[in-house]
């Protein structure tokens, strides 16, 4: 079983081939926490696999959300891959320590650099179309022998894009990251400029937009995927005063 979550579709497409490579069972995190149970009874020789985007150098909200309600059973084989755009600092020590109050830990972890999607920080910015094309290029032999790994159960196996200063990435800005601007309280909406698609409602995972045009409900739910901002068609929707463009997986 491959557990996954995307915002902007850079792990989706990580989770797609891992698991046609595997030929496990591919589950959307959002709809797994919308079922009565969140158990799971592996069966013998399947792998159980946690793919997600490094959200401010940590595990999203979601996903560690999901680990902790979550039961698993018949556990053997663990691995996990994060997407990031420039490094993941120790997003997988987090994600570790969450697995271990399971009674298990990842066999052997992986980091993809894929495009850029964070438009909430000041000093990160969405690349270039010829940088987009240049990531997605290597990410697919990266991919590609991530599967190979993967497939075999080999363990051991750590291939991770840390940064110079993991610590401070993860525990200091990511820090204030995560306490500080995983919200919808910042995200607002060009009235004149929205035509009420509803695809903002449709994509957000965690049911936090009420109305069109869109009105986020400030409930605590928003993990900040910005799903809702990147796939809007017309670009109504914006995060903060800050003007930036959007960016959507689409294999090159």
């Amino acid at each position: 079983m491959i557990f996954y979550f995307s915002g902007t579709g850079n792990t989706k497409w990580v989770a797609q081939q891992l698991a046609e490579a595997t030929g496990e069972q591919l589950c959307y995190i959002p709809d797994e926490l919308k079922k009565a149970s969140q158990e799971y009874t592996l069966a013998e020789g399947e792998r159980l696999g946690f793919c997600f985007p490094t959200h401010g150098w940590q595990p999203p909200k979601i996903v560690r959300q999901f680990i902790r309600n979550a039961s698993f059973s018949n556990v053997d084989y663990v691995f996990a891959v994060t997407t990031c755009g420039d490094n993941m600092g120790h997003a997988m020590r987090i994600l570790n320590k969450e697995l271990g109050a399971k009674g298990f830990q990842t066999q052997s972890m992986f980091a993809v650099l894929m495009p850029e999607s964070n438009v909430c920080f000041s000093f990160l910015h969405l690349d270039t179309k010829e940088r987009e094309r240049e990531k997605i290029e290597k990410a697919r032999s990266t991919v590609k022998r991530i599967c190979q790994v993967v497939k075999d159960q080999q363990r051991g196996v750590v291939e991770l894009i840390r940064g110079a200063i993991p610590y401070t990435y993860t525990y200091v800005i990511g820090g204030y990251y995560n306490k500080h601007l995983i919200t919808d309280e910042k995200f607002w909406v060009d009235e004149n400029a929205c035509i009420r698609c509803g695809l903002c409602q449709k994509l957000c995972p965690v049911d936090d937009i009420k109305e069109l045009p869109p009105r986020w409900k400030h409930d605590g739910s928003c993990t900040n995927c910005l799903a809702c901002y990147h796939h809007c068609p017309k670009h109504a929707i914006h995060w903060g005063n800050m003007k930036r463009g959007q960016y959507v997986f689409r294999e090159k």
